[in-house]
């Protein structure tokens, strides 16, 4: 099941490097901020509580999608250019196992915990 699941995610990584295609920015852009969404790992310098909430703001593909949806039909390009790069590190993050993640521990994410084998 995990093997489908990566390779759903691979899908939906392709997908949004298509998407990207139809913006009018040159492509190395989305490539420049791809690891952007990370920022919202720092929640974690505060304490795990918040470094879930930080990072899950960054990563969950339903804020991903809203942008995107805002973005194409208010025609704002730059927002449409933030959920194409917040869908696709999220579904590469997840192609790695990196979930989103419980306030516990910031190994312990809605896939399992990291590192664990299986």
């Amino acid at each position: 099941m995990k093997n489908l699941l990566r390779i759903e995610e691979a899908f939906m990584f392709g997908l949004a490097i298509y998407l990207n295609s139809f913006l009018p920015f040159a492509g190395w852009v989305f490539w420049a901020l791809f690891l952007l969404p990370d920022v919202g790992m720092l929640g974690y310098l505060i304490n795990t509580r918040v470094g879930a909430i930080t990072y899950n703001l960054f990563h969950h593909k339903g804020i991903a999608v809203a942008c995107y949806l805002a973005g194409y039909f208010l025609i704002i390009h730059e927002l449409t250019l933030v959920g194409v790069v917040l869908f696709g590190h999220s579904s590469f993050d997840r192609i790695f196992g990196y979930g989103l993640k419980y306030s516990d521990n910031f190994k312990n994410t809605h896939l399992g915990w990291i590192g664990k084998a299986g």
